[in-house]
């Protein structure tokens, strides 16, 4: 039997080894984002030469192969012995580090990411790393704008697929998470797991400065803030800041009122009378007791 060729060629990107120049060639492709093949019928472009014509396949509707069981159509042999897996329950790749089994070798590659803290995609703009492709080409799109993805109601573009999913559910009202206790139902599964934990009293966010503890993320980020004193959500009209995006939203109303308040020196409107009667102070420079008297001088707007 003859020995496995050794690997003597690296990436000089992420230092992975290859037995031969052509599968080291290929995988440069994976950080230059070269992609020489494509394809005269979408012009989608593809790094290899078999992926472009597989790709093919889409627009023949050409699937050769099929499963004895459930009679499905596959355009590939691998993807039809994979799937037959389903049938069988087979699962021949197993990680020794959490003896957790997969279908294919694939998905094993992906987990094993999962221990090492491998991520071998790297963005060729910010650098950031990523453990599979797929998530390097949906954070391109942060730096393109690319939005491909566009609601069939109101046109709203998103650059992923599972963004404008849970968008239209806002057209559809569509509510597939239920909870099992009260049968509450929500658009994300998100929103289903946060609620759980008022049936629960689960609290697994602890805040790392006062210890108090939250039942979910998005409120101990908001809780941290309070720490750092940050309030990122800056009113328009009076420059005053706020914590959280509604408290925001409430604050802009007092702006939209009508005024029931005026000076009589600057004719500035307030909606309430002690407003006014602090303002007044602005003009009263010289507080003697016949001054003050002008911090009555006011009047109510007629409405």
């Amino acid at each position: 039997m003859n020995a496995p060729r050794e690997k003597k060629l690296q990436c000089s990107v992420c230092l992975k080894k290859f037995k031969d120049n052509y599968r080291l060639t290929v995988h440069q492709r994976v950080h230059t984002g070269e992609k020489p093949y494509q394809c005269l019928v979408c012009l989608k472009y593809f790094t290899q030469k078999y992926n472009l014509s597989i790709h093919k396949k889409v627009h023949t509707g050409e699937k050769p192969y099929q499963c004895p069981v459930c009679l499905k159509y596959f355009t590939q042999r691998y993807n039809l012995t994979i799937h037959k897996r389903i049938h069988t329950g087979e699962k021949p790749y197993q990680c020794s580090l959490c003896l957790k089994d997969f279908l294919d070798r694939s998905s094993f590659s992906k987990h094993r990411r999962v221990h090492t803290g491998e991520k071998p995609y790297q963005c060729s703009v910010c650098e950031k790393g990523f453990k599979q492709t797929g998530h390097l080409l949906t954070h391109m799109r942060v730096h393109t704008g690319e939005k491909p993805f566009q609601c069939s109601v109101c046109s709203k573009e998103f650059a992923v697929k599972s963004a404008l999913v849970k968008h239209t559910r806002l057209h559809t009202g569509e509510k597939p998470y239920q909870c099992s206790e009260c049968w509450k139902a929500f658009t994300q599964h998100s929103g289903l797991v946060q609620h759980m934990a008022l049936h629960t009293k689960e609290k697994p966010f602890g805040c790392s400065e006062c210890l108090k503890e939250f039942s979910s993320k998005s409120t101990l980020i908001n809780h941290i803030k309070l720490h750092a004193g940050e309030k990122p959500f800056k009113c328009s009209k009076c420059s005053k800041c706020f914590l959280k995006k509604s408290h925001l939203v409430k604050h802009m109303s007092v702006h939209n009122k009508k005024p029931s308040y005026q000076c009589s020196k600057c004719l500035k409107g307030f909606l309430g009378k002690i407003d006014l009667v602090n303002h007044m102070k602005i003009h009263v420079q010289d507080k003697t007791p016949s001054n003050v008297q002008q911090l009555k001088d006011f009047r109510k707007i007629p409405s």
